[in-house]
Parts: C-alpha cells; structure tokens; sequence
C-alpha cells in the first residue's frame, strides 16, 4: 500500500501527543524531530521537509493550540493543513481550451508507464463525453507503436501513426487527421530516453512549437522518489511541464515523490496511476492523500468509488429482492464482482477511517483469491441451481466442485453462509423499512 511506511510511523508519531493531556514547546520540538526523519527516510526533498518542519513548529507552538482543550488533535489538524497545502492544495484539473482538436502531450523517461498512461487517460476522457486521438510519436523504442496500437484497441481510440517518420510531422499530421475525422482530442506518445538528454529535449520543443499543446504532462515513476522530483526538475526547466503523472501510486511508495515534486518545480500532480487496468487513473487531490498519510481514510473517494460502480436502478432492484427474499447467488455473484471491480477489498478497507492502521499485521477475514473460489463455485452451477440452492444435492455438489476446482466443503461452506446472510439481510431490510416510515432511518441498501 502506498506510503505504507511513512504513514505508520507519522500515526505512532501523533499517538503519543494525541495521549499527552497537556503539551509544551519540549514536546512539540521532539515529535517535529520525528517528522523529520519519517519524512527523510521516506525520501522527501530534504529542503522541502526543513521549510515544512518548520512551519508547522512555528504555528504549532502558538499560546492557542498549547492551551487548548485538546492540543495534540489541533496539531495533526495543522500538519494535515501543511501537508496538503505541500502537495497543491487543492485539485488541479486538466486545461481544455476551445479549440479543437486539443492537444495533450505526454512526456517521461521510459520504464516510467508513459504510453499506458495514455491510454488511460485516453480511456477517461470517453467517459468525459470527448474523442481522442492518439498519435504514435515514439519511433525508437522497438515494438512502442506497436504497442501503443495494442492498447488504443482495447479503449477503442484510433492510433495515427507514420511508421518511422519524424515525430514532428507526425505530431503534424495528427492534428490534420483529428480535424477531418472529427476528433477533439489528440494525445501525443512521445519518446522517452533512459536518461534527459539535449537530443530528447529539441526533439520536444520541436514538436512543442508545431503543436502547441495545451497540456505537457510529465509521467513519472512514484517508485524512483527522490529521482523523480529531479526529472520532473530537469523536464520543467527544458520544456514547461504543465502538471505531472505519479504512476504506480498502487506500489509500495514512500511517499518521496508526491510530497516533493510541487514543492520544488511548482508544477502540480494532476492525475496518479493506481494500478495495471486501464482504468486505474484518478485526479490527484492533496487534501485526500494527506488524510490517507496521516491514517484518517479517505471516505469522499470511497463512496465516488461506489457511485462509479453500482447502478441505482439495479440497487433498488436488489433492495427489492432481499426484503422479498428472492436474493439469489446469482445477484451475490453480480454484487460480488461489482465490488472487486473498485480495486483490492485492503484498499478500499484503508480509506475507511482507523481500519488502515487496524488490518496492518492482522490477517483479514476475506482473501482475494478465497473470493475468487467463491466465484468459480457459483458459476460452475446452472442458472436454475443458482436461483434455487435447495436443489443442490449430494451429486450436484461434486460436480460443482469439480467444476470449479474446490472441494465439497467449500462448496457446503458457500450455500450454508449464503442462506445465513440472506436471512440476516432480509431481517436489517425490514427493520430499515419500519424505521424509514416512521420518519427515521430511510431503507437500507446493501452491497452484497
């Protein structure tokens, strides 16, 4: 989980003065010392931790916060405030002027995801209601259009390529194809070196000159941490990035990179790549991450999460179904794979407040790949054994588990905690409906 490590040790940090009745100025200066070194080891600009430690000392020792009633919470809310002002405060959203077609170009070192990353973004501006285009700018890494083909396929964007052409008239002549096959949205895949190179550089001021794109985002590897604030450095000062990608923000990150890069070039982190999926793209927001760092979840991007995923038709229907008790393992099936479809059942878990810091070194009840038994067992039944677990027999359950690769007890094991859940959730349905009528609690929906 990202910054798994720095998070951990700023929530044992704050712990100890959230325990302290009263604080001073002794107390304020060791856990700021302990922030400094969380912050170093987690590979965050040295400059940047100085300035940072020291903003929140300075208004961290003011007469108000120390004699307040609660002290130690008045000062994570000032580190909270910091940090989130560190990281931009506030979204940074893309910029889309009105001409048309817009132009995006994507920039970056290779290894660092750049031509997935298109293809993400590519994959979320069609859900935005616009047309993209990609253009195969990439003419020396071997295999890159290729590639870039291959993924423009699975969002279904058309690819405009040129073979091994200049990549500035490439740039050109995508522009030209996206205004006469009614695209508003070019994306520009441009080549990566493994390091920043003069070459590289006039290359994409060349094409930046041609095309003048409204947005230069730098993609950049999470992973590299403190490397990464220097590309993006290194990038900014050449070229004129207007926001940067974090990707592989899935992984075990410290934390560098993110808490650093808007600090020292002043370009803001617009989007972070949270996983493999093509729809593993999320706006960044400062505030969110700051709040996940500091073990307080992340509630807003959990129910946005959810809202994305569950059809409000289909949960009233299945609201329907349980107090009727007509819920099958079909709809636990449905519900089910809705529910995998947010992402790992642990993340979702962590932007809960206080569950985060609650699963670290506990095993969890759930386990993915037990999910994914529960799974193969369900669809190794027939449509009418799904509807209708009471005509599973001895024989019949064999064959499932054969079917499925399991063992009978798992399959007992499924249908007896079906019939168990289905009782329990047609007793919460009903309840929530008395109260809804009698002007209390509304009727409860349930995602399982």
């Amino acid at each position: 989980m990202a910054f798994e490590g720095l998070s951990d040790r700023l929530q044992d940090i704050f712990r100890k003065l959230r325990g302290k009745g009263k604080i001073g100025e002794e107390d304020v200066k060791v856990a700021m010392r302990e922030v400094r070194l969380a912050l170093l080891e987690a590979d965050v600009n040295f400059k940047v931790v100085k300035d940072f430690v020291g903003r929140v000392r300075e208004r961290a020792v003011g007469q108000e916060v120390l004699q307040s009633l609660t002290p130690g919470q008045q000062i994570i809310k000032i580190v909270y405030d910091e940090m989130t002002e560190l990281m931009g405060g506030s979204e940074s959203k893309l910029n889309f002027s009105s001409r048309t077609p817009g132009v995006i170009m994507a920039v970056g070192l290779q290894g660092s995801g750049k031509t997935t990353t298109v293809a993400k973004l590519g994959k979320k501006l069609i859900s935005q209601g616009r047309r993209p285009l990609f253009a195969a700018c990439d003419v020396y890494r071997p295999a890159a259009i290729k590639q870039l083909q291959v993924l423009g396929e699975q969002v279904e964007i058309p690819v405009f390529a040129m073979g091994q052409a200049n990549p500035v008239d490439i740039a050109r002549g995508a522009l030209e194809y996206a205004r006469s096959h009614n695209r508003d949205m070019v994306i520009l895949d441009t080549a990566g070196r493994l390091h920043i190179n003069e070459e590289l550089m006039n290359e994409l001021k060349e094409i930046k000159a041609a095309v003048t794109p409204e947005e230069i985002l730098l993609v950049v590897d999470s992973m590299t941490g403190q490397d990464a604030v220097n590309v993006a450095e290194s990038f900014n000062r050449e070229l004129g990035v207007t926001g940067v990608v974090l990707t592989k923000l899935d992984g075990d990150t410290r934390g560098g990179a993110a808490l650093s890069v808007k600090a020292v070039t002043g370009c803001p982190i617009k989007l972070v790549g949270l996983g493999e999926k093509l729809d593993a793209l999320d706006v960044f927001y400062p505030d969110r991450m700051a709040s996940r760092i500091l073990g307080m979840g992340d509630v807003l991007s959990l129910v946005e999460k959810a809202q994305a995923t569950f059809d409000e038709k289909k949960a009233r229907e299945m609201e329907r179904k349980i107090r009727q008790q007509e819920f099958t393992l079909e709809d636990f099936l449905d519900q089910m794979q809705q529910v995998r479809s947010m992402g790992p059942l642990e993340d979702l878990l962590g932007m809960i407040p206080g569950m985060g810091k609650q699963l670290k070194g506990v095993k969890p009840d759930f386990d993915e790949k037990e999910l994914g038994h529960v799974e193969a067992i369900i669809k190794s039944m027939t449509p009418d054994e799904r509807r209708n677990p009471a005509l599973i027999n001895g024989s019949r359950k064999k064959r499932i588990a054969r079917g499925s690769g399991t063992k009978v007890q798992e399959v007992n094991r499924l249908l007896k905690q079906f019939e168990e859940s289905r009782k329990l959730m047609k007793q919460f349905a009903d309840m929530g409906s008395r109260k809804g009528k009698k002007g209390g609690m509304p009727p409860m929906k349930f995602p399982f």
